[in-house]
Formats: structure tokens, C-alpha cells, sequence
């Protein structure tokens, strides 16, 4: 019995392993399944080009994060605690604890987007596909992606490691010293140079880069590269932690000719402006009227497409941040995320007074609180941008969802305190339905008294808290491009040049020439680009480029106070806003303390590095203000 088992036992065991002989090799050479092999990626054109796709993903939300860098500024605050924000606009940014900074600029996740593309432009240099039109324009996507990212970094942290090659295992070091800062923008410059080549022609499509953005990204970088911040004998002039640092040449130009700088973002600033085709509405000689005004700054800041666009076609978005019906993204719910609590939204980033007084009056003169006319009636007769931007006490929007549609008839905001009558008859306080005091979500209520407009879509189908909205992000438009070549004309003494454009952005907006020569004509500039790119990721970066951040994102928040009085004999039930039964009165004051204590460190100037990133590579050298 036992030998039969053995005889048994033998030829199954011979079995088996004839069979493992006569296997197909294939089976212990098979592919991994969540991977696709280096050859098969490039030598497929739709590979190729779901590679070099997924590198825009950079982009994150573009702008529409729940908590906004205008809120890092003199623009809006934020509305929630513990985000972080208050770490970088009280200037307790530290190795240790930077503060809230996205994806978007945050220093390891742009590296792995840059290596990205280094890997698509080794691969696609000496394409393993025949369709050498589709090879050249995603070579172009990859150099200008790689120079959008670097371009990110550099003007959050100064100069960085400039890294044009695909690290390896097994390498003997992976530390890099920081290149200077001229070194960086030259090396923008070319990569933008070089995508601006190889897309000119090429095919075209919503949220990929063309020849044009790359132009545009060029000339901001040159911009960026002549201002004051990076002039180091003006910012050691400007500030003492710049004064006091042992490499000046990780953060600007310690030699050179400014003006020739100057003249270089003159220059290329104007290969997009010739482009007039790009403008919507530049070709005014006089100013639209108030309303057009507001309207063409609707059109422009909903993305000038789909049901937004303009009658003749036209869009100013050189490259945009798109939503689609096929995915459901945070950028989707800008309208949730800022709208007024009264209409179930969150309130998260509310413009501040300090941004709202600095809208001009119609006829282009300053607001000021000191005149009785404007105290009294602040809102009426302002620059035609402000009633597209900006939500304000009385201004009319959607209508209430129905929980709330019995309370408000006439659908407006109501951002202060009011007096109504009761059913006896008697006068009582009716406090706004958007504020902090509101029976509606008190707790999402504004601080400041204000909401955004602007981004939001004004459908009063789309109800903001539940409705997903596709508002694009405007990474790089005509506009900005406008202005960037305008500030080079102005520090170039062009004034007559820079004035002409100037004042097509005025007129369009509905508002009166500017005639100021010198620095009232830099101040006027400095004013019309903040109001022209509210919101849009620009201030952050203007502030501490033209050095004036003490005076500007140091401030202190502002609010307003709106109080409605009953004129003697009004009976009112429900409010609404109307003069003829209310005598208003408006008073700014400042946010109390506790909330957010805004203050100034020179430091910030620059970002630090993470002290993680600084382990990492020893080779990082700090900024200045945070050794």
C-alpha cells in the first residue's frame, strides 16, 4: 500500500513539473497592471499626449479654493478659523509652520509637476511616434508648463534649484544649491520662448497653452523681474531684512542696467498687445456708459464663453482653469463658498472695506469718507466694476430659496440692522439676513459686510449652495497683459503710450480718461490694476513687488456698520431696502482685535522654506528673515 502511494505521489510530482516546463514563458514576464512601460507611453501619440495632460493638473482649482489667496491680502479675510490664513497675514510664517500655501505654489508638489514635464520633454525631443505636428505641440505644453511652474515658485520663494533633467535611483547626490535669480528668469524666458515656437499654428483648446499664452507668461515674468523687489539696491533701500542678507542674488539683480529690464517687459508685453484681435471692447474712444460698463466687466469676469461670451465671440482668456459637466471639483462651488449666508452659502472669503474704498466715483475722482455726499450714500455712483464685484447692503441679487423667500420679497442683500414694525405696531431691530446676527446660518456670515459677486454665475436658476457652476479661471489674459505693458511704459517715461492703453481699459469699464503724469500717474495705474484684476491672484504678488505691502496687506481690516432708521411715519413689516422709509448710515470701523490681527514683517517678502525641504537638501539656502 505504502509503495503504491509513493509510485502515485512520483507521477504527479513529474506531472506538475512537465507541466511548469512546458509553460509559456510569458507567464513570469508579464507587464505590471498599473503601469504602462516608458516605450509603450511615448511611442503612442494618445499616451503621450494623457501624459503631458495630466501635468496641468498643476493648476489645482486655479483659483477657486475654498480659502483664496485675496484673502492673504488687502482684498477679502477669511471668514473661518484655523486655515492657516492668519499665520501668513500676521507674519507668523516660520520654517516650521508656513501657513496656509496651495498646491499651487507649494514647493514639492511643483517639483513633481516639473519633473513631469522633464520627462515629457526628454521624450518627445526625438519623438518615438510619426506625427511629428501632435510630437512638436505637446513638446510646447511641456516647456511651457515647466516654465508656468517654475515661474510659480519664483515668485513665491526667489530663486530656486533650476532642475532640467530626469533624476535617477542610485544617483550619488540629490541636493542642488538655489540658482540666482536672474538665472531663473532666463531660464523662464527660454522655455517660453522655445513652447511660444513650437505651438505657434498648432492646434487649439480650451486649457492648453498656445503660443500666445506662453508670450504672455514671458512678459509677466519680465515684469515681475524689473519691479522694485527685485532691484536690490532699491529693496536694501526698502527694507532691512533685504539689507542685512548674504545672498542677494538668490532674490533679484545686484548689477545691470534696470532700464534695459524695463524696456525687456515693454517689449514683450506688446507681442500680445499688437494681438488687438484678443481685446473685447478696447477699441473705445470714449467712455460706455455706466451700465455698459458693468456689463462688459460681467462678461469678462464670467469667462467671455458659453452663454457669458460677448456678442461679437470675443474672450480675453489666453489660458483658463475650465469646469466641465464631467467632473464635480471643488472649483465648481465658488458661488457656495463665498455667497451670503442668507442664501445657505458659506461667506468663506468677504471682500474688505479697505479694497471697496478704493473704487473712484463715476467721474474719476477719489472716494473718500470725509465727503458728507459719499458718507452718505456710498454705493451710488461708483466705478461700474464695483456693482459687478462686489455684493454690498441693498444690492439686488438672486432670489431666496423658498425657506427664506418669505422673509426677503425683494431679493436683496441685507448686511446691516434695521428698524421694522411689529404686528403691534411697535419698532423693533430686524437683523440682515446676511449677517452674523441672521436667523439664517449665523455663523457664515460676513464680517465685513460684503459678499463676492464677481466669479459667481448670475442665473437665478444656478442656487449657489447646491448648484455646481463652470466660471472659468483666468490663468493668463489679454488684460493683464495690457496692464503689464502699461506699467513698463510708465517706468519708461512713455507716459502718452501708457495712457492711451490705460484708458481703453477705462473707457470699456465705463469710466473717464486719466491725465496724471509722473507718480500720481503710477498711483492711478497701481489703482486701476487692482480693481481691473480683483480677486485674481495678482495682488499678492503686486504688493510685494512694488514694495508698498507695509502700507497695503500690513492694514488692518476694515468693516462697515449699516444701520436703517424708520423715517417718522414709515410703517414697514418686512424690510427692504428703500430711502424713502430709512434714513441710512454707514460707518467703517475696524475688525475687533482677537479675529485677525493683521501686521507686517519685511520677512515676508518672500516665503520661507519648509524646514523639511531645508533637512532634505543642505544645500538650500533660507530667505532672508526666517535663519
Amino acid at each position: 500500500m505504502n509503495n503504491k502511494k509513493s509510485i502515485f505521489t512520483y507521477i504527479i510530482a513529474c506531472i506538475f513539473t512537465q507541466s511548469l516546463i512546458s509553460c509559456n514563458d510569458d507567464f513570469v514576464s508579464t507587464q505590471p497592471l498599473e503601469e504602462v512601460p516608458k516605450e509603450v507611453t511615448w511611442g503612442d501619440p494618445a499616451l503621450a499626449e494623457a501624459f503631458v495632460f495630466e501635468i496641468y493638473n498643476g493648476l489645482g482649482q486655479g483659483g477657486f479654493d475654498e480659502e483664496m489667496q485675496s484673502s492673504l491680502t488687502d482684498e477679502s479675510m477669511f471668514t473661518h478659523p484655523g486655515r492657516g490664513i492668519n499665520t501668513i497675514t500676521e507674519s507668523r510664517s516660520n520654517p516650521a509652520d508656513q501657513g496656509m500655501i496651495k498646491d499651487s505654489y507649494g514647493y514639492g508638489p511643483l517639483y513633481g509637476r516639473i519633473r513631469a514635464c522633464n520627462i515629457a520633454i526628454e521624450n518627445l525631443t526625438e519623438p518615438l511616434f510619426t506625427d511629428n505636428g501632435r510630437a512638436n505641440n505637446l513638446l510646447g505644453q511641456a516647456y511651457f508648463l515647466r516654465a508656468y511652474y517654475y515661474q510659480q515658485l519664483l515668485r513665491f520663494y526667489g530663486g530656486v534649484p533650476l532642475i532640467d533633467r530626469v533624476y535617477e535611483l542610485g544617483e550619488d547626490d540629490y541636493m542642488a544649491e538655489r540658482n540666482s535669480y536672474e538665472e531663473c528668469v532666463n531660464f523662464i524666458v527660454n522655455d517660453c520662448d522655445r513652447a511660444a515656437e513650437l505651438l505657434t499654428g498648432g492646434s487649439r483648446a480650451a486649457g492648453r497653452a498656445t503660443d500666445v499664452a506662453a508670450l504672455a507668461l514671458k512678459a509677466r515674468v519680465l515684469l515681475y523681474a524689473a519691479s522694485d523687489l527685485h532691484d536690490i539696491p532699491t529693496a536694501n533701500s526698502k527694507a532691512t531684512t533685504m539689507a542685512g542678507y548674504d545672498a542677494p542674488q538668490l532674490l533679484g539683480y545686484t548689477s545691470g542696467s534696470r532700464t534695459e529690464r524695463w524696456q525687456k517687459a515693454k517689449d514683450a508685453a506688446f507681442e500680445v498687445v499688437r494681438m488687438t484681435n484678443l481685446g473685447y471692447q478696447m477699441d473705445l474712444t470714449a467712455p460706455a456708459t455706466a451700465e455698459e460698463g458693468t456689463e462688459h466687466y460681467k462678461i469678462l469676469s464670467l469667462g467671455g464663453g458659453s452663454k457669458t461670451v460677448s456678442a461679437d465671440g470675443v474672450s480675453e482668456l489666453l489660458l483658463a482653469r475650465h469646469f466641465i459637466d464631467l467632473k464635480d471639483e471643488a472649483g465648481n462651488y465658488i458661488g457656495r463658498n463665498n455667497g451670503p449666508n442668507g442664501y445657505h452659502n458659506w461667506a468663506g472669503n468677504t471682500p474688505i472695506q479697505n479694497f471697496v474704498d478704493d473704487y473712484e466715483m463715476i467721474d474719476g475722482t477719489r472716494f473718500s469718507w470725509e465727503n458728507s455726499v459719499h458718507r452718505a450714500s456710498p454705493y451710488q455712483n461708483r466705478d461700474p466694476r464695483l456693482y459687478a464685484t462686489i455684493l454690498y447692503d441693498g444690492a439686488d441679487w438672486k432670489p431666496r430659496t423658498s425657506d427664506v423667500a418669505g422673509r426677503d420679497p425683494a431679493n436683496q442683500i441685507q448686511t446691516g440692522r434695521y428698524q421694522i414694525n411689529n404686528a403691534a405696531g411697535d419698532v423693533v431691530t430686524h437683523q440682515g439676513l446676511d449677517t452674523r446676527n441672521s436667523p439664517i446660518e449665523d455663523w457664515n456670515g460676513s464680517y465685513t459686510g460684503y459678499y463676492f459677486r464677481k466669479f459667481t454665475d448670475p442665473d437665478p436658476a444656478v442656487v449657489d449652495q447646491n448648484t455646481r457652476q463652470y466660471i472659468p479661471w483666468p490663468v493668463l489674459k489679454y488684460t493683464e497683459a495690457v496692464l503689464n505693458y502699461v506699467e513698463a511704459c510708465i517706468e519708461l517715461g512713455e507716459e502718452a503710450e501708457a495712457k492711451n492703453w490705460l484708458n481703453k481699459i477705462r473707457f470699456r469699464a465705463g469710466m473717464p480718461a486719466i491725465t496724471e503724469a509722473g507718480d500720481q500717474l503710477r498711483s492711478r495705474y497701481r489703482n486701476e490694476r487692482r480693481i481691473e484684476l480683483a480677486f485674481e491672484e495678482h495682488r499678492f504678488f503686486d504688493t510685494r513687488r512694488w514694495m508698498i505691502a507695509p502700507q497695503t496687506t500690513g492694514s488692518k481690516i476694515r468693516l462697515i456698520n449699516v444701520v436703517g432708521t424708520l423715517k417718522p411715519g414709515a410703517q414697514v413689516r418686512t424690510y427692504q431696502y428703500n430711502p424713502d422709509n430709512y434714513n441710512y448710515t454707514y460707518t467703517p470701523v475696524e475688525l475687533e482685535p482677537g479675529i485677525e490681527n493683521r501686521q507686517w514683517q519685511d520677512k515676508m517678502y518672500f516665503m520661507c522654506f519648509h524646514r523639511d525641504e531645508t533637512n532634505r537638501n543642505t544645500k538650500l539656502v533660507q530667505n532672508p528673515g526666517y535663519e
